[in-house]
């Protein structure tokens, strides 16, 4: 997995050469919007979601998207993850239903991947 943070982010180059290696034109991640971490390149997101639950990141601040780097604006982002089924925290959708927390993973995911 590919770990990306403010002080180290991820060139679109890469972030291309994790899709080609792995699902051919998207590549998996989670978000913790606390820590402001983004992890990258896994089979699954549940993946990702248990290794930053080990190493403490609250499950109310993570969420599973899809990046697609040859699409164009808004497009190369999708809000689509088993991880973001949570009715209990308001959630009950595979996408991420609030449109702030929607705002604040796209800004988040914009400042740590260098387009």
């Amino acid at each position: 997995m590919r770990r990306v943070t403010e002080s180290e982010p991820i060139e679109m180059a890469e972030l291309r050469e994790l899709a080609r290696g792995r699902f051919g034109e998207m590549v998996k991640g989670v978000v913790d919007l606390r820590r402001g971490i983004l992890l990258l390149d896994a089979d699954l997101h549940a993946d990702q979601e248990a290794e930053l639950l080990a190493e403490g990141s609250e499950q109310a601040d993570l969420w599973g998207i899809n990046l697609y780097p040859d699409l164009p604006g808004e497009e190369w982002l999708e809000f689509d993850s088993m991880i973001n089924l949570r009715p209990s925290l308001g959630n009950r959708s595979r996408g991420v239903d609030d449109p702030a927390t929607r705002a604040a993973i796209a800004a988040l995911v914009g400042g740590l991947i260098r387009r």
